[in-house]
């Protein structure tokens, strides 16, 4: 997370990969911020604002040629594929929260990751702006 308290102020990209994994399957939201991808693993598919909250995991960054990737993981990590993707515009960023505007195809409007303990979850936020 950016720590010195100033966020990119143009529009970046975000991506939601669907992993499966040898036993199971997770999705992974990545927001552009710079040279990398800040990775949180949701436990199921944000599909829409209705189908949140989720329960989260902060991940390691990734770099961002997952922005565009589909396909095979190296290592044996399982394989991915794009389930949502437009851009995004960081409101608040700190390392325990997180506030963004995304604009994508399935997912538009603000919302927030916020830390709790080792556990985060990522919700919308209703705003009246938000479709």
């Amino acid at each position: 997370m950016p720590s010195n308290g100033r966020l990119n102020p143009m529009s970046l990209r975000f991506v939601i990969l669907h992993h499966r994994v040898a036993g199971g399957e997770h999705w992974d939201l990545m927001l552009e911020q710079g040279e990398v991808l800040l990775t949180w693993q949701l436990e199921r598919e944000p599909v829409d604002r209705a189908a949140l909250p989720i329960r989260a995991r902060r991940i390691g960054d990734h770099r961002r040629a997952y922005l565009d990737y589909q396909g095979p993981v190296s290592g044996g990590r399982g394989e991915v594929a794009r389930t949502d993707e437009g851009e995004v515009r960081f409101e608040e960023a700190t390392d325990r929260r997180c506030v963004v505007r995304l604009t994508g195809r399935r997912l538009v409007g603000r919302f927030s990751l916020t830390a709790e303990g080792e556990a985060w979850l990522f919700e919308a936020i209703d705003d009246g702006q938000s479709g």
